[in-house]
């Protein structure tokens, strides 16, 4: 079940795909689209991160910085990067822990458990303000952007 927003980020505190480790307050003062993905190189990651990849001049534009998160190793996420020209951050999570903490993690099709595709819009405050509990990977990037605009015309 997922929290009504917004709510407080989760914190985190995972090794990314530049040797680097990354956590929530790296971004505070920022907006951060923060997304959980199954798997590197797989098609509906790859359509979801191409599309993230090439919104991501719009989205840093409205103040964002895009990461993605999957239980994927760094060298994994580089050959990932490289191959696909991506333009973003992406972490390692292991040992799932920010995957739960941000509710990431259930059970998929045919009763499997495994990484839920979603995506959390978190404000300057550290605050989520945004999620999307069932991303459809194409045109995720375009959806994000409009989001954005939005959320920030509000404030």
């Amino acid at each position: 079940m997922m929290k009504p927003t917004p709510y407080q980020a989760p914190d985190f505190s995972l090794q990314g795909s530049d040797g680097k480790s990354h956590s929530l307050s790296d971004y505070k003062g920022q907006w951060l689209v923060l997304y959980f993905y199954p798997k590197d190189d797989t098609p509906g990651c790859t359509t979801e991160a191409c599309s993230l990849r090439d919104a991501r001049d719009d989205i840093v534009a409205l103040g964002a910085q895009v990461v993605g998160v999957s239980m994927d190793d760094a060298a994994s996420h580089e050959k990932f990067k490289a191959k696909h020209l991506l333009n973003f951050t992406l972490l390692s999570d292991p040992d799932k822990g920010a995957i739960e903490a941000y509710g990431a993690w259930g059970k998929k099709m045919f009763g499997k458990e495994g990484i839920l595709r979603r995506t959390f819009i978190i404000n300057p405050d550290g605050m989520v303000v945004k999620v999307y509990g069932r991303v459809t990977p194409v045109g995720h990037g375009e959806q994000v952007v409009a989001e954005l605009q939005r959320l920030q015309a509000e404030n």
